[in-house]
């Protein structure tokens, strides 16, 4: 997918902004988006869909900043999301509740009710007891809700244990096998009108093959479904498509659609799809300073101001995060642990890289648009950084920087003795 960054003069840049220069007036850490990159990585998707039948729905937990939002939905985006907050979100940057699924493990009644008021365009139920709560709500409500049943079709897609979603001791989804009842069950509710059928396998796939497999068990339930007097209206694959981080070589839009659309050749269900990090994550970047640099005679130490807070993947996943100096330098290179200030020995961004740094140079955390700002924490009191869009030669504020009154506002002490 499209990458934002470019390198003039040994110089890094975001669209036509210096990296260098959003960190002198913005200062560090601080995350930074391009629009540019947002907008082409969506429109691959939709160009690629031309001549079928969809519905593009991004998934917002991969960045939820309603400017991000904002962008996605002016070029007509669905939104795929797992919270009534991530509903608000839609709401507030513009986004269309009609192009809106709701997935999730764990939604409450109150959650339920909100997204049937705003007339969502269906709910991916994960279970039998919440297709239970979804009818009651509903009737409770007088309204019929639209549902599509998330299947779990079992097939692995060889990616890390904690982002895999569609093996059957994962917590996702029905058993495909035993959906048949599922929907017949459904067929039969009186608040219920099953529209689809849903899977997510896992997230950063970098093979196609896991999705053609998952779409073809999809095609015989449907077809199953059919024979039963259930005809669904669309057929969601979910997201997952995989970027580069590193040395991958994911698939791009295109290739994805051109193995999935033979496969639904004169049916006619829509495709929906709800693809997150594809979209958001080589369009954004963390920024970050060097404060000092230390050794210990076994191993060099970058201590950065950004830290396992600010972006946690490294920690999480063990994910490897290209890092490089903002602007280039001729002090001799040498190999670092960039580290952060949490008191964790966890909190690392990159390990053993060969960097040419010296003490207050920036150094650019790539492909940091997704899973990043999101995912951060006050954890150790810290302030959640910034975020900025770039578009072309302008920079724009999405979010400022906490203060420690924001990080305090939830607060108060004890009422004192007397």
């Amino acid at each position: 997918m499209n990458h934002a960054v470019s390198s003039h003069q040994g110089n890094l840049y975001i669209e036509q902004m210096p990296l260098d220069a959003i960190a002198n007036q913005f200062g560090t850490p601080c995350y930074v988006y391009s629009k540019a990159a947002i907008s082409a990585n969506f429109l691959a998707y939709q160009n690629a869909l031309a001549d079928k039948a969809h519905l593009i729905c991004y998934a917002v937990k991969a960045n939820s900043n309603i400017a991000v939002l904002q962008t996605l939905a002016e070029l007509g985006a669905g939104f795929d999301i797992v919270s009534v907050g991530e509903l608000e979100r839609v709401l507030r940057a513009g986004g269309d509740p009609s192009k809106v699924v709701f997935s999730g493990v764990a939604k409450t009644a109150s959650d339920l009710q909100r997204a049937l008021e705003l007339g969502i365009h269906c709910f991916n139920v994960e279970s039998e007891a919440e297709l239970e709560l979804l009818n009651q709500t509903a009737a409770n409500c007088g309204l019929i809700a639209a549902v599509s049943l998330r299947v779990n079709p079992d097939v692995d897609a060889q990616t890390h244990p904690y982002i895999s979603t569609g093996l059957k001791e994962n917590k996702f989804g029905i058993d495909i096998n035993l959906a048949p009842q599922v929907y017949q069950r459904a067929a039969q509710m009186s608040h219920i009108n099953v529209v689809g059928v849903d899977c997510h396998i896992g997230s950063q796939l970098v093979d196609i093959a896991p999705f053609v497999a998952a779409l073809e068990r999809l095609l015989l339930l449907v077809d199953q479904l059919s024979e039963l007097g259930i005809a669904l209206e669309h057929i969601d694959i979910g997201g997952g498509l995989g970027v580069r981080y590193n040395n991958e070589q994911p698939p791009t839009a295109e290739n994805y659609m051109a193995a999935v659309l033979p496969l639904l050749q004169g049916r006619s269900e829509t495709l929906v799809l709800e693809p997150g990090r594809s979209i958001v994550a080589n369009a954004g970047v963390l920024l970050t300073e060097v404060q000092y640099l230390k050794g210990n005679g076994e191993k060099n130490f970058a201590i950065v101001d950004a830290a396992m807070n600010d972006m946690i993947r490294p920690a999480l996943y063990q994910a490897w995060m290209d890092i490089q100096p903002v602007v280039s330098s001729d002090v001799p290179a040498a190999v670092y642990d960039v580290v952060g200030p949490v008191c964790e020995t966890g909190d690392f961004l990159a390990k053993e890289r060969s960097l040419a740094i010296s003490a207050g140079d920036r150094l650019c955390l790539f492909s940091a648009g997704a899973y990043g700002f999101v995912m951060s924490s006050n954890y150790n009191s810290r302030t959640r950084a910034p975020e900025l869009m770039v578009d072309g030669d302008q920079v724009h504020l999405i979010r400022r920087r906490e203060t420690i009154d924001d990080l305090l506002s939830g607060e108060q002490l004890l009422p004192t003795a007397g």
